[in-house]
């Protein structure tokens, strides 16, 4: 079982920055991965970014702009930093604790509750 806990979200201007936190524990098992997912209302859940061993994917979307690393005390701890915000970033971020397979994310059930980013045009 892993709980998660997202944190950072806000509101932010076009051209802006906001740096997210998930904090992940459970019990120790073969996930060996996180990574970030966006929702907005009325749409599916979409892949942002995922950091494994020495690796990191990001959507295309995002490349360039945000950044995805951990913590180096706690690989369970985990960022997304987002710069040069803009108003199609908007949506609940969720950090989620899944497995990583030769390259390719794969989500677990194990899901935060989702943090809030806005952002205004």
């Amino acid at each position: 079982q892993w709980q998660l806990v997202e944190s950072g979200g806000g509101l932010v201007q076009t051209g802006g920055s906001l740096r997210l936190s998930c904090q992940a524990s459970g019990t120790p098992s073969r996930l060996n991965a996180m990574a970030w997912y966006r929702q907005t209302p009325g749409s599916q859940r979409d892949f942002v970014a995922a950091i494994a061993i020495a690796s990191t994917d990001y959507a295309d979307s995002v490349k360039g702009r945000f950044t995805i690393s951990e913590d180096n005390a706690d690989k369970d701890t985990i960022y997304l930093q987002m710069n040069s915000l803009k108003p199609e970033d908007t949506a609940v971020y969720y950090c989620n604790k899944g497995t990583d397979y030769n390259g390719q994310y794969y989500p677990s059930g194990y899901w935060g509750q989702g943090t809030q980013v806005t952002v205004s045009s």
